[in-house]
């Protein structure tokens, strides 16, 4: 067996699912199982059986899976040991941040490191969440900030920040929504969301189940300021992180409504890979953005 099929496998098992793996670790399907098939042949087991959803640890496969994340992390380790034989730091790190984030905390960031280790670099690397998460998994970045990522147990995960979305509408919006809505009564107004796996959208959707509210949502768009600019035709209504309203080109034309009973909250997360001790420079760069006032950036 190799490392490659190790960290094969490890994925597998936490997507439950062969296409999505491999989309997650950018190989194609039959590479992947080929793999697969090589390490079950040396094991002399069926690692993984098809569901009707996808895919399964066998009885074997789950006895393996605890072999196989206790090398993955002897592996980690050791990278992480060589990387720094030579060199008391490591001279590069990578942070991932969704756009919006990166606006608002990536002057302060930058300013940080560069006080504390004027002959390092830090690569800033800006996205989705949901590709973050995947990047963070591929080894494409050494830390990211996303937003209410799925649990994965080859990550690790710390709240950094939490904020409530509110009910955003025109000034000019007929009859005027009351200050607070509640959650319950969220389906009375004509919504304009983000498609899915949007994370603003998952949890507005979750929470509506919760509460068996149909949601009226009129139209799907991806771009918070094409949100904007149709809410502005006429009364439609959108749902979006308070510090969202002051990031928007024509604010000043906005009103919006607290949702309550219950808030919808958002989580701003720090995540880094489970395996290893992370890089001094890594734990560093985390340490950086444990200590700024999120609150304030993002009043």
């Amino acid at each position: 067996m190799d490392l490659r099929q190790i960290r094969y496998f490890l994925v597998i098992c936490e997507k439950r699912n062969l296409s999505r793996a491999a989309e997650v670790l950018g190989v194609s399907q039959p590479s992947l199982s080929r793999q697969i098939q090589l390490l079950e042949g040396e094991l002399r087991h069926h690692l993984l059986a098809r569901t009707g959803r996808g895919v399964e640890p066998t009885e074997a496969g789950l006895r393996f899976l605890e072999h196989a994340k206790a090398i993955d992390a002897l592996a980690a380790q050791a990278r992480h040991d060589m990387r720094t034989f030579r060199s008391p730091v490591q001279d590069k790190v990578r942070l991932g941040m969704p756009h919006r984030v990166a606006r608002r905390l990536a002057p302060q960031i930058v300013q940080a490191f560069r006080r504390r280790h004027p002959d390092a670099a830090l690569t800033l690397a800006e996205g989705l969440s949901n590709e973050m998460n995947e990047w963070l998994t591929k080894g494409r970045v050494d830390l990211a900030l996303l937003y209410d990522p799925p649990l994965s147990a080859l990550l690790r995960y710390e709240s950094i920040y939490r904020e409530n979305l509110v009910l955003a509408y025109g000034k000019t919006c007929r009859p005027v929504p009351p200050a607070r809505v509640r959650a319950r009564d969220l389906g009375r107004y004509p919504l304009v969301l983000p498609s899915a796996p949007n994370t603003i959208r998952a949890l507005v959707d979750h929470a509506c189940r919760e509460l068996n509210v149909a949601l009226n949502v009129v139209a799907e768009v991806d771009v918070v300021q094409t949100i904007l600019e149709t809410m502005s035709e006429e009364s439609m209504f959108t749902i979006i992180p308070y510090s969202a309203l002051h990031d928007m080109q024509g604010q000043d034309y906005l009103a919006h409504s607290a949702i309550v009973e219950p808030t919808i909250t958002n989580n701003l997360t720090l995540a880094m890979p489970a395996s290893g001790t992370p890089a001094p420079l890594v734990e560093s760069t985390a340490a950086i953005i444990r200590g700024l006032d999120i609150a304030k950036s993002f009043a």
